[in-house]
């Protein structure tokens, strides 16, 4: 097969592919990252690059004028290597633009009473064992478990091959005095030494494990010291597969039918995960290795894409995925940057598109464990819903993707330091007033900021109904851009990197479609099983930017149910709050598999009623304006 040369002005050297090679391939030879939002499918455009010169046969031109072609123009997932190219490729989109290192930090309380001589399974021990003699020639690991047995009361003892190969050198090297760590998880799992570490460590020293959330859009970790089971450190960033595709459906298909997509797609999540590690053990002076034990929580997808299993299932009726309930993994298999040996504990999930971020966030929001019945939200990319109480539990997922947390919007961001959080618009003049997060310059826009804005660009009669922008009001804010309407947030003058800041046509879409397939999903799942939206008592809203949300503002654009406000409770990511709560307490942990054994899953896309649910929730607030008086009432 012939070869090619590509030159990419961006890479610091030509590369060399064969006949046929996509050019999304040949950057990533070249180590350029170009972002494939809808998982390189052709639909968004947002790939697009300028071919300057050379050969490739665009297989799609979806998203691409004429005129664009002409000028060179060709998507990089669809465009094809034929003879000797070079290629100009654009800035990142905003979503990379706006990837965060910084994270505003979350008080977490220690659980009430919690002891972790009884509900962590996580210790460490320190030993001093009679070394052998002539007399007495007892195997080193024979004298090890002797010991751990005898100070545990627990026998059968597991050790892996790696620690079995260290274990007389480290046994050794400080006279028979080391430091044991163990995971003693309750029966029938056995108990198993994490590390043995030469010497005798510090009484009271920190024990340190990690509580992980990945979520579709944004990771999130935090080290917790099991001892006293505080919150040391916390840290956040976008996920990086968000570059191959920003919903589920997108990443699957990416990681199918793109050559070692499926190792990419996991290389990401790992480069996540493990940075943000880096980024909180340096913020606490420790280092990586001094992790034994990580729970994670994630949908579905996620974990199958963390661990590299096939998730091509998941998005292909019947939708099932290749399991639901993983074992007890190390780090060194998974790929964590941490203790090779640490425990790693997938939380499961219940179905293909109800995961463990839904089973931990339900333990999370205590609604497993209430009389009343409860509503709970996690208002993410995956709009999940979960509705019951201790009695009873149903839950059901769609797809409202990741506008509400920041991606997928022109000038979208995470809910951190320079993100607009709420914005109030004058109804004579049309001028913003907006609220930024740590008072500086606005850099763009987070998910409560947007539920502000689209209610008041409603309520101001600046949108329509259908989420039209009107052009012929007195204000120069509302003007034709290159993506076409759009109404002006910030001028550049007053934005901290000098570019105006707007919402656009594309993102107030976006926007409705999110609200929708979420208030869609949970009236859907009410009437699946004869509960009247009206009965349930109180309405619990999880996700990355639950704490900000503005209860008004989200029923006036109608994302939740029009019920007094004291009936909402906004409980964060509730999903890493889970993962934290398992990895303190194994009763927790045990809770979250009864969760997720006895929880039912309504498939919405069984019949016709979700559709039209969504159809109908594509307006403002609703195409049936009876389900929101209070909005009515006002307009």
């Amino acid at each position: 097969m012939a070869k090619h040369c590509v030159t990419f002005d961006t890479a610091v050297t030509p590369v060399t592919v064969p006949t046929g090679t996509l050019l999304t391939e040949a950057a990533r030879r070249a180590g350029l990252n170009i972002a494939q939002p809808c998982g390189g499918q052709g639909r968004c455009g947002r790939c697009a690059v300028r071919v300057q010169g050379g050969a490739v046969r665009r297989r799609s031109t979806m998203r691409l004028s004429a005129a664009d072609v002409a000028e060179g123009y060709a998507l990089a997932c669809q465009a094809v290597v034929e003879g000797d190219v070079a290629v100009s490729v654009p800035p990142p989109e905003a979503a990379e633009r706006h990837l965060s290192t910084d994270l505003t930090a979350v008080d977490v309380a220690v659980p009430l009473g919690y002891d972790p001589d009884h509900d962590q399974t996580l210790h460490r021990l320190c030993l001093t064992i009679p070394p052998p003699t002539l007399q007495d020639q007892t195997d080193d690991w024979c004298r090890l478990h002797n010991e751990l047995c005898q100070q545990t009361g627990l026998s059968g003892f597991q050790i892996s091959l790696p620690l079995l190969q260290h274990l007389g050198g480290v046994l050794r090297q400080e006279g028979w005095q080391v430091t044991a760590v163990i995971d003693a998880r309750p029966p029938p799992e056995p108990p198993r030494l994490v590390a043995l570490l030469p010497g005798h460590m510090a009484e009271g020293a920190p024990l340190w494990g990690m509580a992980v959330d990945i979520g579709t859009t944004t990771v999130t970790v935090w080290l917790v010291d099991v001892h006293t089971g505080q919150v040391g450190a916390q840290a956040a960033e976008y996920n990086r597969q968000v570059t191959r595709g920003e919903d589920v459906i997108s990443r699957i298909i990416y990681a199918s039918k793109n050559h070692d997509g499926a190792r990419e797609m996991r290389q990401l999540v790992l480069e996540s995960i493990n940075t943000l590690v880096q980024r909180a053990v340096h913020r606490l002076n420790i280092d990586a290795t001094d992790i034994f034990k990580a729970t994670i929580a994630g949908n579905s997808t996620m974990m199958h894409l963390l661990l590299g299993l096939p998730a091509a299932t998941i998005r292909l009726q019947p939708f099932v995925t290749a399991v639901n309930h993983l074992p007890l993994l190390c780090a060194q298999e998974v790929g964590l940057h941490i203790h090779p040996e640490a425990t790693v504990d997938c939380l499961p999930g219940v179905a293909s598109y109800v995961g463990a971020d839904i089973t931990a966030g339900v333990l999370a929001a205590g609604v497993d464990d209430g009389e009343r019945v409860s509503l709970f939200l996690d208002v993410g990319t995956n709009g999940e819903t979960v509705l019951g109480s201790r009695d009873w539990l149903v839950t059901c997922a769609c797809s409202a993707g990741p506008a509400f947390e920041g991606a997928g919007v022109h000038d979208g961001m995470r809910a951190t330091r320079g993100a607009i959080e709420e914005v109030w618009i004058n109804s004579q003049t049309f001028e913003p007033t907006v609220r930024v997060i740590g008072s500086g310059k606005p850099q763009g826009l987070c998910g409560s900021g947007l539920i502000c804005l689209l209610a008041e660009l409603f309520v101001t009669g600046l949108v329509d109904k259908a989420g039209h922008l009107q052009p012929d009001l007195p204000t120069d804010r509302v003007r034709h851009g290159a993506q076409g309407w759009e109404y002006v947030v910030v001028w550049g003058r007053e934005a901290a990197h000098g570019r105006d800041l707007v919402i656009t046509h594309a993102d107030i879409n976006n926007l409705l479609r999110a609200k929708g397939a979420i208030y869609a999903g949970f009236t859907v799942l009410a009437d699946s099983v004869g509960f009247p939206l009206a009965a349930v008592e109180q309405v619990l809203v999880g996700g990355a930017f639950g704490q900000y949300i503005n209860v008004e503002k989200a029923i006036q654009i109608g994302l939740l149910p029009d019920m007094p406000w004291g009936c909402f409770r906004f409980l964060g990511n509730t999903a890493v709050k889970g993962a934290y709560l398992a990895l303190l307490d194994h009763r927790a942990r045990a809770r979250i598999s009864h969760i997720a054994a006895h929880m039912t899953y309504i498939e919405l896309s069984a019949d016709n009623s979700f559709y039209d649910a969504f159809i109908a929730a594509l307006f403002l607030p609703h195409t049936d304006l009876s389900r929101f008086p209070s909005v009515w009432q006002q307009s």
